[in-house]
């Protein structure tokens, strides 16, 4: 049962904490590069957490409602509806990914309200935190659809790095527009 569910879910374990993880990096590099302090780059990393993922998680909702609804009237109805997915769970599915997988870029930002004595290191831990789980988002899925668990990490990590890089460029480019 349980690896049921794990297949039937995988595609909002991997789409809301891929997504969770390479935005909420992305507005750590970008303010990073931007010069923000670690207030703004937390208040910042928190509200994109909630908004998004509450935003990935309606979207994920309403779109298999719509799909339902679309094969309500097909003659496959009662197979499609065996098969299918639980609209609210795929939202929750997605929002939870999304939150707790999207929490890792901002970790070392938070410990280091309690442990200054990182303060130093906060974005090279960030950095190092968050490529380790692009690369266990990535082996995740590549052990679950019976893929190369190595080319599925290496990718992830890839596109989360690209993300990422575009978004330091932006905030470094644009910094000087931040009035102090």
């Amino acid at each position: 049962m349980s690896q049921r569910i794990e297949r039937k879910y995988l595609s909002e374990f991997v789409y809301g904490g891929t997504d969770g993880i390479i935005t909420t990096f992305a507005v750590v590099a970008g303010a990073i590069g931007a010069s923000l302090g670690s207030s703004i780059i937390l208040i910042l990393g928190f509200a994109n957490l909630i908004a998004d993922g509450f935003s990935m998680g309606v979207s994920n909702y309403l779109s298999n409602k719509s799909q339902k609804e679309l094969h309500r009237k097909h003659k496959d109805v009662q197979r499609f509806r065996r098969a299918g997915k639980k609209a609210h769970k795929s939202g929750i599915a997605t929002f939870l990914s999304f939150v707790v997988i999207g929490f890792i870029p901002l970790f070392s930002f938070v410990l280091a309200v309690f442990v200054p004595m990182i303060n130093e290191y906060k974005f090279t831990l960030s950095i190092i935190l968050t490529g380790v789980g692009f690369l266990v988002v990535g082996g995740i899925k590549g052990i679950i659809v019976k893929k190369s668990i190595t080319r599925s990490a290496i990718e992830t990590l890839l596109i989360g790095g690209i993300a990422a890089t575009l978004s330091f460029m932006v905030g470094f480019l644009l910094r000087g527009l931040v009035t102090g």
